[in-house]
């Protein structure tokens, strides 16, 4: 079956029109796909700074290959959590798609493949450039590709793809963006306001009781600039000559209002706490590690979970399923909390054997020990789990005590 399944997958590269080396996609970084800025990311700091935290987030979270729980090492997860691109780190890797994917609604990279039909490389492209849809041919998901060198019909096997929510209809993420089209619109309308408001002068309505004509006009006008530029904005008032300031419209206040609502509003669309945005009003939290619950719970989990699913599906064969292996990131760096809550966890782990020594240790980035460290305790104080009651202390005790009676 595994050799099975590689046959089927070489088919299908084969039928994208891929020729050899004709298909390094290498050459596509750093050139067209790359070139293109999208404004609202270089030029809106909450939109920078949610894409930035959910893309730091994901790709800073350690990632493993499991075979029935235990950690595994082979190409593919070299692949993934070393080495995904001879450009990138892992880090770098991940932390593109997920730009990518909150920008655009889609983040892709492409899965190359050796001889053997193993993973080699994966390596994100730029979403403008790729349009996925149903070939009614064989009725599978195929994408298409503007490259530098032609358009190429990816099979959705060798596409990395994550994306936002998506409808009965589509197989494109909506992106959150346009989602926030208007709300972005109306923030940078505030501000440009604002901005010129802030930019303009002191100006004045100057009032004579008598007409003048032009040219005593401008003597006044002259004489009244250099006055009031010498004096530091001090005037003098003449008889006869009533002066009106012409009131700004700016209001600190009212810009302060609006960003409150733009922060609002994107921590909704991006499903993050209005506390990421800096905003820490009407926060029911009281600490960070609650916080740091909900926010793993309600929006990593399913991103992750994505990503974990892509990665399973696409990079390991049906074979290496079912023997059991499986990618999963860790999230439990996350929900560690502080050190007062991170003892009593484990302390109350440890004396209901729901953990080993060694597992707490490694949680804590030490290093295993040695021996019954690698054991499941119980309070008794603290015994073996599979130890005799009857050799416990006091256990023995109590037997010759029943023996008697």
């Amino acid at each position: 079956m595994k050799w099975f399944s590689r046959i089927k997958n070489a088919i299908k590269m084969a039928a994208t029109g891929w020729k050899g080396q004709g298909f390094d996609f290498s050459s596509w970084a750093g050139r067209t796909f790359w070139g293109v800025d999208n404004g609202k990311l270089a030029t809106n700091e909450n939109i920078f700074s949610v894409i930035s935290r959910l893309a730091n987030t994901l790709s800073s979270l350690p990632i493993k290959l499991y075979q029935n729980f235990d950690v595994k090492m082979n190409q593919v997860a070299d692949v993934v959590i070393n080495d995904p691109n001879p450009n990138m780190t892992s880090f770098e890797c991940f932390n593109k798609i997920e730009v990518s994917r909150n920008e655009t609604g889609n983040g892709y990279a492409v899965i190359r493949r050796d001889i053997r039909m193993q993973p080699s490389q994966l390596l994100p492209i730029d979403s403008s450039y790729v349009t996925p849809f149903i070939n009614t041919d064989d009725g599978e998901l195929w994408y298409q590709v503007l490259g530098n060198d032609g358009t190429y019909y990816i099979h959705n096997m060798n596409m990395f793809h994550v994306k936002h929510i998506t409808g009965a209809s589509r197989w494109a993420g909506i992106s959150p963006l346009n989602v926030l089209k208007n709300t972005l619109d109306y923030d940078k309308a505030v501000q440009e306001f604002s901005l010129a408001e802030m930019k303009k002068k002191d100006s004045f309505i100057l009032s004579y009781s008598a007409n003048i004509d032009s040219e005593k006009r401008q003597q006044i006008i002259d004489d009244f600039r250099r006055f009031y530029q010498e004096n530091g904005g001090i005037l003098f008032k003449e008889p006869g000559v009533d002066m009106d300031n012409i009131e700004r419209k700016y209001f600190a206040s009212d810009t302060l209002a609006s960003e409150k609502i733009t922060r609002s509003r994107v921590a909704n669309v991006f499903n993050v706490p209005v506390s990421f945005l800096n905003d820490g009003e009407g926060q029911g939290f009281s600490s960070n590690e609650q916080m740091m619950i909900q926010f793993v719970q309600m929006t990593l989990t399913p991103i992750v979970r994505q990503y974990e699913q892509e990665l399973n599906r696409k990079l390991l064969t049906p074979a290496d399923r079912k023997a059991g292996f499986y990618f999963k990131f860790s999230l439990g760096g996350l929900l560690r909390g502080d050190t007062a809550a991170r003892t009593q966890f484990y302390q109350m782990m440890l004396r209901s054997a729901g953990m080993k020594p060694n597992e707490v240790r490694q949680l804590e980035d030490l290093p295993p020990e040695k021996g019954k460290a690698n054991e499941l305790w119980i309070s008794g104080d603290m015994y073996p789990l599979e130890m005799d009651p009857t050799q416990r202390k006091g256990g023995e005790k109590s037997g010759k005590t029943e023996e008697t009676e």
